[in-house]
């Protein structure tokens, strides 16, 4: 087969070998941030998200055309509602449901209790996110958290609402890793 030709897989020869060269596909850095204490956010009714302290990160990108795959887990405890969590790239939420018109809240992720008892119910929230910021500036990606607008309260990062020195409310760790690739 030459080298204009189609290989196995799709991809032509001679461009898995310029990749190669290049460098496309590859990790240039790998950033992350890991919040092991606990955090409590108070929400009122307006669903107005805020950020979750310690749960951002900074990264400087190679170069402008290189993306940057996000990968989190975020453990929310509440006092009431559901908890909503979305991604931020700087000011700009990124990972988020389309508006569809009603009151829903557009989230990166969310969860709610199957009861009505939140003293011990966590919800354990993952996922990842390729983003393409389009610049070699320093980029800040973090976290943010809103009850949603029926519930005012507190969201509690890594710990359920009670706070009880028992086996049942555990404390957790929540993490956001960002890696460039090179693209």
């Amino acid at each position: 087969m030459s080298k204009s030709q189609i290989a196995t897989g799709g991809i032509a020869d001679d461009a898995v070998t310029a990749a190669k060269v290049i460098g496309l596909g590859k990790i240039a850095q790998i950033v992350s941030t890991t919040v092991t204490g606990t955090v409590s956010i108070s929400s009122s009714s307006t669903s107005n998200f805020v950020d979750i302290s310690g749960l951002t990160l900074n990264i400087t990108p190679s170069a402008s055309s290189s993306k940057i795959l996000i990968f989190y887990v975020v453990h929310a405890g509440a006092d009431a509602g559901s908890r909503h969590i979305r991604l931020m790239r700087d000011s700009t939420a990124i990972s988020i449901g389309d508006a569809d018109g009603g009151n829903q809240v557009r989230s990166t992720s969310s969860a709610r209790p199957n009861n009505a008892t939140y003293d011990f119910d966590t919800a354990n929230m993952a996922g990842q996110f390729l983003d393409s910021p389009s610049s070699s500036s320093q980029v800040t990606y973090k976290f943010q958290a809103t009850l949603g607008a029926s519930y005012s309260g507190t969201f509690y990062l890594n710990r359920p609402e009670s706070s009880a020195n028992a086996d049942y409310s555990p404390l957790m760790a929540s993490t956001i890793t960002a890696m460039e690739i090179l693209s």
